[in-house]
């Protein structure tokens, strides 16, 4: 039997242990109590009719209970769709159809959105709402079930059995549902686990939304008997008080935190005395900045490389705390760590391994890369290939040592402070303002968030168009992280033979530095 849930059957753990500490909410969840209402959501959804293999969304901000619905799915072998209440309804339906989910689990801001979309989402039945006060036909009251047996067990699944679909798009806009299971995550929370030696000691603040692969972290940390203390989004000065305060061990953060610890008053080192490694991804570390860092905290950085595809270094590398020769000049993700193998293949030719040194698109295989893309055969068989090995898109090499360095993306997707833009999906809604004509959106380097999205507009005659004016249209129809933080006015867009458009051609000259 394989399911992800029984690493909270573990007795070695005491059931009074803090597990997840929840500031926000002045709450903390001891080992016994997520265990409980893991059992008691779990079997509410099963009295819903929801059964192995069925698809429940999680529609939510960062939360105890956002957790609490990952494990009660798992634990009846339904499958997960996570999504970030930041999305808007078009975004959320997408997901919902797409997954086929029968269930969505929301509190009272997010049902408005779901029941303003829910006509146009066939399969949905049922909408979970936290903080509703009461059930009403097929909106049913998180608090109304009822407390589970303590006996209540794991289903009964196997290594290769669906646990999740991770949303991530493509360069066509299209958002592709990575396929994961339980092996892959059981797999995932080990390698992380042994890759920063967590113990029951250790206490983890994290700041990755829960919607985001990056949960894995905090995961790992209850998978070793630790505590996980959750926080909603980065704000530095309540992260550096919740870290002093709680005594951190092992901090998540991204390049754009470093970069604002870096930056940050004297002083600030005290409120990080007590820890022992700070995580880095979802983005390009700069070397200045990992520096820089480094020589005023003197905390090892685990900078991380992995994707949704492979729960980030589930089947992935990083640098490690007991290694700093690893880190090679602030430059590289590390190595391979659980049971990952890395490889640099042709980017025209696939199966054509490439000698340490050379540069070349970045494959990766190991037991916690997805199955493929829900219901995308084609995407799938692009990326995926039949010996096992997982196409990234990304451009690195291999030192003679077997550490990995990225040096480009064979996509153009952005990375903006950990979250990843689509440039296709933002041009899609520019496309449709009434004074635009032609757009193109690309990333230029930020020093804070890593990239930043830029629109560059090519305007209908007559027309005009502010950068107020497309950030507010943008915010209406697209996540936060996904708005054009600049606009480009041009009279052409660069294309190739009149439609491949070039978007290297629009960074080298608009961004400061080009490339």
């Amino acid at each position: 039997m394989v399911n992800v849930t029984t690493l909270l059957d573990a007795r070695s753990v005491p059931e009074a242990k803090p597990a997840l500490v929840c500031p926000s909410w002045n709450e903390t969840y001891s080992y016994g109590r997520l265990r409980n209402e893991m059992n008691r959501i779990g079997q509410g959804l099963r009295s819903l009719g929801i059964h192995k293999g069925d698809r429940v969304c999680i529609y939510l901000d960062s939360s105890p209970e956002y957790l609490v619905s990952y494990f009660a799915i798992w634990r009846i072998g339904a499958v997960a769709v996570p999504t970030n209440i930041v999305y808007k309804g078009d975004e959320l339906l997408y997901a919902l159809n797409d997954a086929g989910a029968r269930a969505v689990i929301t509190d009272r801001q997010g049902a408005d959105v779901v029941n303003a979309i829910r006509s146009r989402a066939p399969a949905l039945q049922y909408v979970i709402c936290i903080g509703c006060g009461s059930s009403e036909g097929s909106t049913i009251a998180w608090d109304s079930f009822l407390p589970a047996p303590q006996a209540m067990r794991a289903a009964n699944c196997a290594w290769d059995d669906l646990c999740q679909l991770q949303y991530t798009s493509g360069t066509t806009g299209k958002p592709k549902g990575a396929m994961l299971t339980h092996g892959n995550w059981m797999t995932a929370l080990d390698a992380e686990r042994e890759a920063l030696r967590m113990l029951p000691d250790d206490v983890y603040l994290g700041i990755y939304p829960m919607g985001h692969v990056g949960l894995s972290w905090g995961l790992a940390m209850l998978r070793a008997g630790g505590t996980f203390v959750i926080m909603e989004r980065f704000e530095p000065d309540k992260y550096l008080s919740l870290c002093k305060e709680h005594r951190v061990t092992v901090l998540a953060g991204m390049p754009p935190v470093i970069h604002t610890l870096v930056n940050s008053p004297p002083g600030t080192e005290d409120y990080l005395s007590t820890v022992r490694v700070m995580i880095s991804g979802g983005g390009q570390l700069l070397p200045v900045v990992w520096e820089a860092f480094d020589r005023r905290y003197h905390i090892p950085v685990a900078n991380s490389y992995g994707l949704s595809e492979t729960i980030v270094i589930g089947s992935g590398t990083t640098t490690l705390p007991e290694y700093p020769h690893l880190t090679k000049d602030y430059q590289s993700v590390g190595v391979a760590v659980g049971y990952t193998e890395i490889r640099i293949v042709d980017v025209s030719a696939p199966e054509q391994e490439l000698p340490p040194g050379e540069i070349g698109e970045i494959a990766i295989r190991g037991p916690a890369v997805a199955m493929g893309y829900w219901n995308m055969p084609e995407a799938t068989a692009e990326v995926f290939r039949p010996d096992g090995w997982f196409l990234s898109g990304d451009i690195g090499y291999l030192d003679a040592d077997g550490i990995l360095y990225i040096t480009d993306r064979k996509k153009d997707m952005i990375i903006m402070s950990g979250w990843k833009v689509y440039p296709t999906e933002v041009e899609n809604i520019l496309l449709q303002h009434p004074a635009i004509r032609d757009a193109a959106v690309f990333g230029c380097p930020d020093e804070r968030r890593g990239e930043m999205p830029v629109a560059a507009v090519v305007l209908k005659e007559g027309e005009t168009l502010t950068e107020e004016q497309l950030e507010a249209y943008c915010r209406d129809r697209l996540a936060g992280y996904k708005v054009p933080r600049r606009l480009v006015l041009t009279e052409n867009l660069p294309r190739v033979h009149g439609w491949k458009l070039l978007r290297r051609t629009l960074r080298e000259t608009y961004c400061k530095g080009g490339t």
